[in-house]
């Protein structure tokens, strides 16, 4: 299985934009690049089913975020505030940056 590449990074914040959760918005925990999926906070969430172990006694119905496919994420710019496609360059001190396509605005966080 060829190893997907993704513009999206850990801590960005996205819009869901296809799916049960269409429309909702949450930042992005772990990527999952050999998958192409992304876990983000509170987004397409599951129940799991725990048993009963050494450290917790009781089993017990657990909800946690699931992976969601990249192509199903749409990252929102932090200038504009809006969702948009995504470039890449590289500028002339040789460093890459993400750069959003409507505002050509830099998506790297400010250090």
């Amino acid at each position: 299985m060829r190893q997907g590449r993704t513009y999206l990074k850990k801590d960005d914040q996205v819009e869901v934009i296809a799916g049960k959760d269409k429309g909702r918005v949450g930042k992005i925990l772990k990527i999952l690049p050999a998958e192409s999926k992304a876990i983000v906070e509170r987004i397409n969430m599951v129940k799991r089913h725990t048993k009963p172990t050494e450290m917790n006694q009781q089993g017990q119905i657990v909800e946690r975020e699931a992976a969601i496919h990249v192509s199903n994420l749409q990252l929102i710019c932090p200038e504009c505030t809006k969702t948009g496609r995504i470039g890449k360059k590289i500028l002339e001190d040789g460093t890459k940056i993400r750069f959003c396509k409507s505002c050509g605005e830099s998506i790297e966080k400010k250090a």
